[in-house]
């Protein structure tokens, strides 16, 4: 297993498109390549797509953001039980 280089929540950016923004997700694939989704800012009131790129084309350019909140996953809105029907 290859370790990611960048850590959620910071602010970074693709070497080669300029795209801008958190990353938000990261994925391990079984190839061992490693890649990160960039979640850019809204802009003019939009929100826009999460954008995905290679490891090695990501650098750091702020620190983005912190949430603190990685208790269960379940947040606010824990999943209900679901009844089976028969």
């Amino acid at each position: 297993m290859k370790a990611f280089k960048h850590e959620l929540g910071i602010e970074a950016k693709d070497l080669v498109t300029g795209f801008e923004g958190i990353i938000a997700q990261r994925v391990e694939h079984i190839t061992g390549c490693n890649t990160y989704g960039l979640t850019p800012k809204i802009i003019d009131g939009k929100t826009h797509d999460t954008n995905w790129f290679d490891e090695n084309r990501i650098v750091k350019i702020g620190d983005g953001v912190k949430i603190d909140n990685h208790d269960d996953g379940a947040g606010e809105n824990p999943p209900q039980n679901h009844k089976q029907h028969n």
